[in-house]
């Protein structure tokens, strides 16, 4: 029987690192987070690489709790400086931005529609976007509405009714704050459903003596009649008209014709294009006009675009305008002063009409009580009439 020991194993203690040691190995650290922050610095000047505020930070579902952790204040502070800034210190507001920059946080829009009642959300729908002064319009509204802190939803209708009826009843079902259409000529369910909501509504870009609740626009039928009495004023006695299949377009024919009998003149003859309307159209356009009526002297165009490409048409067939053919359009949209020669045309300020229309809705949700009476409901944003050498 084997009588060794068993032999134990020997375990050194590690020395204490001596301070020099310790210096070196806090520079290394140092080198190393420099090295880092470096190559960090150098990625955020690299332009081909995207930053974003989370960029640096991979942070998932942000509270106000997070933001309010990394600024140093308390959560009510937090939500303060979001949502009324002017209430908070200066400093205390960088200091939230800055948080709210290094959490990612994103402020909960339904969370705070439900603590308000009010969902922060305004709709608009319109017939195309492919217009610019459509565009114009919403451009103008949108930015007002985004200014005052709402987001905004946007629809098309495409000229069609039972489109803008499906539309507004998916809208409602978002509960927005407030809703603006394009034009007063509804189904009786969008009315009803509109009326029944309760919140702010703004037909824009018309006139009406009952609207469901505020109009903001012009008298299309004025239109006409500014129209008729320039062409006649000018000699001209065969007019025709070119239009877009379009309600608004059709008032603006049905003034233009209503006046032009007042003044014992017949209309030679009226093409109908469907919508949206083009150049092509408007070529194709002077073509029918002209096989309906060849003596025709005049062409109201419902649209600056028609009338652009009916002036295509008109010099392609060796027509000089406005000697032998006088063109008038609609809209004053950015080229019709650069035609040749320059395009006359009713001009209607879209900008403007979207942003009375968005101040109407924000004033009716602010409380900004008005008179029950239509005219108190009714804002008539006018148009102007521009001769140029066309007619």
């Amino acid at each position: 029987m084997d009588n060794k020991k068993p032999v134990k194993p020997v375990v050194k203690k590690a020395k204490p690192a001596t301070k020099g040691a310790a210096k070196a190995a806090g520079k290394n650290a140092a080198k190393g987070a420099a090295a880092k922050l470096a190559e960090k610095n150098a990625d955020k000047n690299d332009l081909r690489v995207l930053h974003t505020p989370t960029a640096d930070l991979s942070v998932s579902g942000a509270t106000l709790i997070d933001v309010a952790k990394v600024a140093g204040v308390s959560p009510i502070t937090v939500s303060r400086a979001l949502n009324q800034p002017h209430l908070v210190r200066p400093n205390t507001v960088a200091k939230v931005q800055e948080a709210v920059q290094q959490t990612g946080y994103v402020k909960n829009m339904m969370a705070g529609a439900l603590a308000s009642n009010r969902s922060k959300l305004i709709s608009l729908v319109l017939p195309t976007i492919a217009t610019p002064i459509f565009a114009d319009m919403v451009e103008a509204a949108s930015d007002r509405l985004t200014q005052a802190g709402y987001q905004v939803l946007l629809g098309l209708s495409r000229y069609e009714a039972w489109r803008e009826e499906v539309l507004v009843e998916t809208i409602l079902s978002r509960r927005p704050d407030g809703v603006m259409l394009t034009g007063t000529l509804h189904t009786d369910i969008t009315r009803r459903r509109l009326q029944l909501a309760r919140i702010p509504v703004v037909e824009a870009w018309d006139m009406s003596p009952s609207p469901i609740d505020m109009v903001v626009g012009f008298s299309h039928e004025g239109v006409g009649h500014a129209l008729a009495r320039h062409l006649v004023e000018r000699g001209y006695r065969r007019i025709a008209v070119l239009s877009a299949d379009d309600p608004r377009a059709e008032r603006r024919n049905q003034g233009l014709q209503a006046e032009l009998a007042r003044m014992g003149i017949a209309v030679a003859a009226v093409q109908t294009m469907p919508p949206p309307t083009t150049m092509q159209a408007g070529r194709e356009g002077l073509t029918r006009l002209l096989a309906l009526a060849p003596d025709i002297d005049a062409v109201y165009c419902s649209s600056d675009t028609l009338a652009h490409g009916l002036m295509i048409e008109a010099v392609s067939r060796g027509l000089k305008v406005p000697e032998q053919l006088a063109v008038i359009g609609f809209g004053d949209l950015n080229f019709a002063a650069h035609t040749h020669p320059p395009l006359s045309t009713v001009r209607v300020d879209g900008r403007n009409i979207g942003l009375v229309a968005a101040q109407a809705i924000l004033d009716r949700i602010d409380g900004v009580t008005r008179d029950q009476d239509t005219a108190s409901r009714v804002f008539d944003t006018g148009f102007e009439l521009i001769q140029r050498g066309s007619t």
